[in-house]
């Protein structure tokens, strides 16, 4: 006997239809929006050949002056020259005007800050990414929970946070979509794909920065890094 409360049957739906930016099939690779790095080896080791667009990105230095200054500046130089304010939040060293604008970097896009605290230089990322800016962060001691708001900001507005932090949180989990390492080989910048957003980095994922300026022809030529 019917009990008027039988199952309807619903339309089909292909699943496709339904797939977006966050939900993709497990046999592909997940969407992700990205612009180049500035460097071609680089790029064809990363997903989507680039840094990825609204997410945080973190570059692991061996130490101050292995070239992630280098790294970087393509990227800046393209923001800039578009238009778009770049923020250099809590930098080591004094960045050199003449050397950066040399290399393409469109100064009055260009601001630089000395956060008096962690905390202060975190509340001044998140507001000028929200805002619409992009930052480079040199971030040692950031928090998990940080790091996450920082992504929120940066998908909210489709900027870009790298930030710049010791090697020694390459043991650590991180939100971050893509995590770079960078150390110098004979003189000679080299980068390992640490993690990515979209795929596996594979084992001994390397490139060799074969252009751009070193860190230390970009600071004030009275500083140098630690040795």
């Amino acid at each position: 006997v019917g009990t008027g409360m039988e199952p309807r049957l619903s339309t089909p739906v292909d699943v496709r239809s339904l797939l977006g930016p966050q939900l993709w099939r497990a046999t592909e690779q997940a969407p992700i929006r990205t612009a180049s790095t500035g460097f071609e080896a680089l790029d064809r080791l990363l997903p989507g050949r680039g840094w990825p667009i609204g997410a945080v990105s973190e570059i692991l230095s061996v130490r101050i002056g292995s070239g992630e200054m280098s790294l970087s500046l393509p990227l800046l130089a393209r923001l800039t020259q578009g238009g778009s304010p770049v923020a250099l939040i809590d930098p080591p060293h004094r960045p050199h005007a003449p050397r950066l604008q040399s290399s393409g970097i469109q100064l009055t896009q260009l601001l630089v800050l000395k956060p008096d605290s962690i905390a202060n230089g975190l509340w001044s990322a998140e507001l000028l990414l929200r805002a619409g800016g992009s930052i480079l962060m040199w971030a040692a001691g950031i928090e998990s929970a940080a790091l996450r708001r920082l992504q929120l900001a940066a998908e909210s507005s489709d900027s870009f946070a790298l930030l710049i932090r010791p090697e020694a949180y390459a043991s650590e989990s991180t939100t971050s979509a893509l995590r770079l390492r960078i150390w110098r080989e004979h003189a000679v910048p080299r980068v390992e794909v640490l993690k990515c957003r979209g795929a596996r980095p594979a084992a001994g994922k390397q490139s060799t920065l074969q252009s751009g300026h070193n860190t230390a022809q970009l600071l004030n030529p009275g500083i140098r890094p630690a040795a």
